[in-house]
């Protein structure tokens, strides 16, 4: 009969392996455990990115909606009040705390106009998304959110109620109210020209026009801004004074304004 071998154990290799096995498993974690965190990581920008893009895209369509009722007597987009109002809606501690670069200050609505044919507002913003790599040198990547709106073309000439009364339309200060949204004395008539000539000329009652006590401080600029029926001349496109805040009333509460001999044929 054969004898079996019997297995000895080398105490000496077995001494030798298990410190080669401990180095072998620190340099797989060495490895896997920054791999795991930097996947983490981008999951986490990628997450930021697209709160980042909602958001602006959200505060970009509610920002705009409000400057279609400017625009819509005015077609020039004010591109600074439409980032104002973006940074606003978002609010100006979470712009700044976010991954965009520059925060606030870092969005640009300067692209963003009016199509002087169709009267649509073409809205774009853009701002770069920096990504914290500083192995890199903190890169960053441009984006942009842009999206069409029709111009806001007034309140439907409709009958309020079923006791049949009209709508007509006021302005804040105004003494009359109007039938028609339309109305030439609602809808100003913008000019640009010089100022040279806007101390001859005569608006359309016949009267002068004077510097506005809104926007012209000092002398006037070379030129400025005036309309048929005011009697003002403005620095400033964007000044109050050349602006209308209308609104939709029940002729009922008109109260003591009469109509606009215009459109209503009352004087």
């Amino acid at each position: 009969m054969h004898k079996k071998n019997k297995y000895t154990p080398n105490p000496d290799k077995e001494r030798a392996s298990a410190p080669e096995t401990r180095a072998s498993v620190t340099i797989e974690a060495s490895f896997a455990i920054p791999m795991f965190l930097f996947a983490v990581l981008c999951l986490i920008w990628m997450i930021e990115i697209q709160s980042i893009r909602i958001s602006i895209a959200g505060a970009a369509q509610s920002a705009a909606k409000k400057a279609t009722e400017q625009t819509a007597l005015v077609s020039v987009l004010n591109s600074i009040k439409l980032k104002s109002d973006i940074v606003e809606l978002i609010g100006e501690e979470r712009l700044e705390n976010s991954i965009i670069d520059g925060g606030s200050s870092g969005i640009s609505c300067w692209k963003s106009y009016v199509s002087p044919v169709t009267g649509e507002m073409n809205i774009v913003v853009e701002y770069k998304i920096k990504l914290p790599v500083p192995m890199f040198g903190s890169p960053s990547v441009s984006l942009s959110e842009e999206f069409k709106m029709s111009s806001w073309t007034g309140y439907n000439d409709r009958k309020a109620g079923e006791e049949g009364s009209e709508i007509v339309y006021i302005t804040d200060h105004g003494t009359v109210y109007h039938e028609d949204y339309q109305c030439t004395y609602l809808q100003l008539s913008i000019n640009y020209v010089p100022f040279t000539e806007a101390e001859r000329m005569r608006n359309g009652s016949g009267g002068k026009y004077y510097a506005c006590e809104k926007c012209v401080y000092g002398p006037p600029m070379a030129g400025v801004y005036i309309t048929d029926h005011g009697n003002r001349y403005h620095n400033s496109l964007n000044c109050s004074g050349l602006k209308r805040t209308i609104r939709a009333i029940e002729k009922s509460d008109a109260g003591w304004r009469g109509g606009c001999s215009k459109c209503t044929g009352k004087e």
